[in-house]
């Protein structure tokens, strides 16, 4: 009976809006919105285009629709830009119309609607998140304390492989290993500590605790839902989940890391020197900047922004640098020729220019993030001479906007060289709006500065140690891409032979 009362229910719901959105279409003000394909009541495009959004999908119709286009999924609308003069405009010169973040139900749940910095909307909230993250994070004195222990990560990868007779033989799935790395890498920037093995309990409850939060996050499961509100009773269990892995985890956070740091704070007082990040963010929260649980939500933007992003773009150059050996082989002459014998480290970067092209080539065909972090207009707002709605979801194709023929030569070809030849003076910062893996403007990602030299300082070792292989019977490992909601993934994490080689 009860669900006979819910279904005549939905029905009536069903009516209501749509009844609403006639009335609205006939009386309200008439935009002039973007082209895209004509909506249907209720669903607008979501029947037309599915739940996934990637960048390839995006691409296939912004070639149909041109350079900005507008869908209304259920009761939102999302609008993709396409041209580097668009970005442009949503990221530098409108970019407080378009600062701001929209959600979703399901990161509305793991960031409490926005008490994060990712996710929140633009406005003093994050300018203070900001200014109390940049400090202990992501600027240039961050990198000159931690890059030894960059270097002291990346040189135990490289001696376990070497132990392993496997790694030389059948291969591994050298992820696992660079997964530790990574988790060490920014843990001891945040709580100076880490993990001794991959078999720590505390590693691996971490690990799998933010594997479902990606999961989760990073689903098409949950966006009926989000797109047609009167179906969210339908997502009760997922969203109870969501709330169950989202509390789960805080509690890690808070058990295992940030309340013995808190506690020595309280002790202290004023006289504890700050050491490591959560030092500096429980020391706003001493002064009463932020509360303990936005203290919490930066700890959980960090290991989602920083951890996962950075390890994808290292798992993809590894893929491409097995894949394309003679790339391979003249990155290993130039390490061979200005280092010699010396292991790599953050400070000979800059003497690296090969590289450092491959490296930004590596962001730019497998960006990480290909739609950049969503962005949104608070209000109405104009944009490429057609009218955006207030609350629109802005998506940047990012990876079109790096891989268009009509601004780059052969973009299909994976060619570091056009870094060093006619791109010579793009740069992964944002300084050329073809070519935005982190972002720019306001909203752009700021962990930039940690993630290139770690991605660069990986791959050089890496490179100098081994030369990295298929396994046996393979030409080449599968690159096949796996796409969520944001991310661009490898689809199978490959199994790679890492035979020692000598200077």
């Amino acid at each position: 009976m009860d669900l006979v009362v819910l279904e005549k229910a939905l029905l009536g719901l069903f009516a209501a809006v749509t009844l609403a959105i006639v009335v609205s279409k006939l009386c309200g003000k008439r935009f002039k919105l973007p082209p895209g394909p004509t909506p249907v009541p209720i669903f607008g495009n979501w029947l037309q285009v599915g739940d996934d959004l990637n960048h390839r999908l995006l691409t296939d119709m912004a070639r149909r629709f041109g350079e900005i286009f507008h869908l209304l999924m259920g009761v939102r609308d999302l609008v993709v830009v396409s041209s580097p003069d668009l970005a442009r405009e949503v990221l530098h010169a409108q970019g407080i119309e378009f600062g701001s973040r929209t959600r979703n139900v399901v990161l509305d749940i793991f960031t409490d609607k926005g008490q994060d910095m990712v996710f929140t909307v633009y406005g003093d909230h994050w300018r203070k998140m900001r200014r109390i993250m940049t400090v202990p994070f992501f600027t240039n004195k961050v990198v000159l304390q931690n890059r030894a222990g960059w270097e002291e990560e990346a040189r135990l990868v490289v001696e376990e492989l070497k132990t392993n007779p496997t790694a030389a033989t059948e291969g591994v799935v050298i992820r696992r290993r660079l997964q530790l790395m990574m988790y060490n890498n920014m843990y001891r920037i945040m709580f100076d500590k880490r993990f001794d093995s991959v078999d720590d309990p505390v590693f691996n409850k971490l690990k799998a605790i933010n594997f479902e939060r990606s999961r989760l996050s990073q689903s098409f499961e949950f966006n009926y839902g989000d797109f047609i509100p009167i179906l969210r009773p339908f997502l009760r269990r997922y969203l109870n989940k969501c709330k169950e892995v989202k509390d789960h985890r805080l509690q890690l956070f808070h058990e295992h890391f940030v309340a013995q740091r808190k506690k020595m704070m309280d002790e202290k007082g004023s006289e504890m020197e700050l050491e490591c990040g959560i030092d500096h963010i429980l020391d706003a929260e001493r002064k009463g900047e932020i509360n303990y649980d936005n203290v919490l939500y930066i700890v959980e933007n960090i290991n989602v922004a920083a951890l996962e992003t950075t390890l994808w773009s290292i798992e993809w150059g590894i893929a491409e640098l097995v894949n394309n050996p003679e790339i391979q082989r003249k990155l290993g002459a130039e390490l061979d020729a200005v280092l010699g014998g010396d292991q790599i480290t953050e400070q000979d970067l800059q003497r690296l220019p090969y590289l450092q092209a491959v490296v930004k080539e590596t962001l730019r065909y497998r960006m990480a993030i290909p739609l950049l972090v969503p962005h949104m207009n608070l209000n109405h707002a104009n944009l490429g001479g057609y009218d955006i709605p207030g609350e629109s979801k802005i998506l940047v194709n990012a990876w079109w906007l790096a891989n268009n023929p009509a601004h780059w030569r052969k973009p299909e070809e994976f060619r570091p060289e056009r870094f060093l030849e006619e791109e010579a003076k793009v740069e992964a910062s944002g300084n050329d709006f073809r070519y935005l893996p982190f972002g720019a403007g306001r909203r752009s990602c700021p962990g930039i500065i940690l993630a290139l030299p770690i991605i660069g300082i990986t791959l050089g070792r890496l490179v100098q140690n081994f030369e990295l292989l298929p396994p046996p019977g393979q030409a080449k490992i599968d690159t096949t891409e796996k796409a969520g909601q944001f991310s661009l993934q490898i689809m199978k994490h490959s199994t790679v032979v890492c035979k020692p080689r000598v200077f």
